[in-house]
């Protein structure tokens, strides 16, 4: 018979509840409340703001592409409707993290059942992931569908660490409903645990007495598969539209495609051959942290009365082993592209450590908690050490950011600008002279121009940030990018124009007639012999026809 937990795990007051869910939420927002827009909120928030009123930039050709987030953008992307971007950005935040913190809450106390603890865990999974990711991921943030399934997932961890398999499949299906790569590869790192699970014996609890503390060995497949046609139902308005997006296109294009976006766009999400070194090492540096909180947990309870870490525990960290291997096993296809890069980027796109980033900094804030909590009772002393350590970490951590906030910021989308400043003051000159500037006015824009549209509300031709997701557009973005802006020499160091007025006043005209343009935004200089509509220290608007 399963022993009974102890008395720190008994549930607490409903105030104790909602004042460590308050508390989370405060360290989530301390953690994510950068100044609006966030570096993809005009990217994501802009695609759902054009899904509900295609009066926002119509005719712009990002915005025309086929839609990935479908359910995000019918859930969340209809507050467009009433309100403004800003305000869209907040609530959306504001709604992600108030949702993050609850469902944290209870997966951090199915893991570690001590009062004020997840408040601990939760500031150190943000910490550690935002100083040892490898390949940018990140979940407090900007709001974007990603946020709602992060969600879904983390209640699907509570499920599974508290031995409810049935829950477990339908979460992370109703969180790739929202992103499918999030659902999908949580769906994967929790099928290999239970594979790994030993099989129902004689002498163990029924499944149906499952519960957090020594849950019995894996259900079979005959008692989940109704939970599991029901994952895959909520699943598809998320699936059927990712598949969908090169139904029908010339494998020779999608093959571009993939090379497109693994290689060139996005390698230092996809390709651990375009990943820093040094953000590699660190992340290697991290998981060997984790599996040494996993030895030490074993050791401590080997020295114990519990001679084996709990059940539920152990899925956790298989969970976090499973995303450990999905990320090798990423690694290992990086090795294609020595001999078939096509075929690496095919694969590649798939994002194979998106889920290892936040996986493995969640298993060392989970397994450090656990330790220091069973330290607490077995050996004080130690137990107080590794406290203050934690608490001095994440203390320095969010101090740093507390003391941001406070202090003027230019917003992360608008961090690579020459002068933000300049840039706002063009970007309302437009917004704000709708006469001269119809909302379907088309503009030629800076190749890092992503905060264009949500400001002005004016369609451009192509940017760098904004690449489409089905296989056709992508090669016609690429086709965009290089005819717009990349210098007819191509040096290494300097590929890309960063303005027209380096182009030249008929190179802008004839771009303008072929892509119907109505305006150019560029550099104040030098100057373009072109009517000239606005100008500032940086910035300078023409009339092209």
């Amino acid at each position: 018979m399963p022993s009974s937990p102890p008395p720190s795990a008994g549930p607490p007051s409903r105030a104790q509840t909602l004042l460590e869910i308050g508390l989370i939420f405060a360290v989530f927002v301390i953690q994510g409340a950068e100044p609006v827009p966030e570096v993809n909120e005009p990217y994501y928030l802009g695609k759902a703001i054009h899904y509900w009123n295609a009066e926002f930039a119509p005719g712009d050709f990002f915005l025309n592409t086929a839609d990935s987030h479908v359910v995000f953008y019918v859930t969340f992307g209809w507050l467009s409707l009433l309100l403004p971007p800003f305000a869209l950005a907040w609530v959306g935040r504001l709604l992600t993290w108030g949702l993050l913190a609850w469902a944290w809450r209870r997966l951090s106390f199915a893991v570690v059942p001590r009062r004020w603890f997840a408040i601990l865990t939760a500031a150190l999974w943000v910490c550690l992931i935002e100083w040892c990711h490898m390949a940018g991921e990140w979940v407090i943030g900007g709001v974007e569908a990603k946020g709602f399934a992060f969600v879904l997932v983390l209640l699907g961890l509570e499920s599974l660490v508290r031995g409810r398999w049935n829950r477990v499949w339908i979460f992370f299906g109703a969180a790739a409903a929202f992103h499918v790569l999030v659902g999908g590869w949580a769906v994967a790192a929790a099928g290999l645990v239970w594979l790994v699970q030993p099989r129902a014996g004689k002498g163990t609890v029924p499944f149906s007495q499952s519960e957090n503390w020594d849950s019995p060995p894996r259900p079979p497949l005959g008692k989940m598969w109704p939970a599991l046609a029901a994952g895959l139902l909520l699943s598809l308005p998320g699936l059927v539209p990712a598949l969908a997006l090169n139904w029908g296109t010339d494998p020779e294009v999608v093959r571009r495609a993939n090379l497109i976006y693994v290689f060139e766009r996005l390698g230092h999400h996809l390709a651990l051959s375009r990943i820093p070194p040094l953000y590699v090492a660190r992340f290697a540096l991290l998981t060997s942290l984790w599996l040494a909180f996993c030895a030490m947990m074993q050791s401590q309870r080997e020295q114990s009365s519990r001679p084996r870490l709990r059940n539920g525990e152990r899925r956790l960290h298989g969970f976090v082993a499973g995303a450990a291997v999905i990320a090798l096993a990423g690694a290992a296809i990086n090795l294609l592209e020595l001999i078939d890069p096509a075929r690496a980027a095919s694969l590649l796109r798939f994002y194979w450590f998106r889920l290892a980033d936040v996986a493995v900094p969640m298993g060392v804030a989970l397994g450090g908690a656990s330790y220091i909590a069973f330290e607490l009772k077995r050996r004080p002393g130690v137990g107080r050490r590794w406290l203050a350590l934690a608490l001095a970490v994440v203390t320095v951590h969010l101090g740093n950011h507390f003391l941001e906030r406070l202090s003027p910021r230019v917003p992360p989308a608008d961090r690579g600008r020459v002068d933000y400043v300049a840039w706002r003051q063009a970007c309302d000159f437009v917004a704000g002279h709708p006469g001269l500037f119809p909302p379907d006015a088309r503009f030629l824009t800076p190749w890092q121009s992503q905060t264009f549209k949500w400001y002005t509300g004016r369609p451009e031709v192509a940017n760098w940030k904004e690449i489409p997701q089905d296989a056709a557009a992508i090669v016609e973005w690429r086709r965009r990018i290089e005819d717009l802006y990349a210098r007819p020499d191509r040096p290494a160091n300097l590929p890309w124009h960063w303005s027209f007025a380096e182009q030249g006043a008929g190179r802008a005209r004839r771009l303008g007639a072929e892509y119907e343009a109505d305006y150019v935004i560029t550099f104040s200089g030098p100057p373009l012999k072109l009517p000239l509509l606005f100008r500032n220290r940086r910035y300078a608007i023409y009339e092209l026809r």
